[in-house]
């Protein structure tokens, strides 16, 4: 009388758990890359091949091509524009160097309001620079 075994282990491997986290992870990326994002407002950049690196900007102030204002992603009027960035930044006497604003205005918008938030940021002592695209 022969003596078998009743155990066998099988050599199958089972993917749908694999897979399932697979897809989990792929998802998780998918949304957390959507989050991702410095400038909601689309401009179109003018262009230059001079490229300076400035200390990182504390905020941002862009002019959208309809001339609408906005710090960061909140939507400003231009009236309350230097109160809203005085809000935001602070005084330029409490950093021990002037606070940096970057300036992101769409290349079809008129030199006047570009000025306008320059003039902005020399009344308060703020470092202002004007964002571009690279050329190609």
């Amino acid at each position: 009388m022969a003596i078998k075994r009743r155990s066998k282990v099988s050599a199958e491997f089972s993917m749908s758990s694999m897979t399932d986290i697979v897809f989990l992870l792929l998802i998780f990326f998918m949304v957390t890359s959507t989050l991702i994002a410095p400038n909601a407002l689309k401009l179109l950049l003018p262009q230059s091949n001079n490229q300076t690196q400035a200390n990182k900007p504390i905020t941002t102030v862009s002019i959208t091509a309809d001339l609408t204002y906005a710090v960061e992603t909140q939507i400003v009027p231009f009236e309350q524009l230097e109160s809203y960035i005085q809000l935001k930044v602070g005084p330029a006497a409490s950093y021990t160097e002037p606070p940096t604003i970057s300036l992101h205005a769409d290349k079809s918008v008129a030199i006047e309001h570009v000025v306008k938030v320059m003039n902005i940021a020399k009344r308060n002592r703020y470092k202002l620079i004007l964002a571009t695209a690279p050329e190609n």
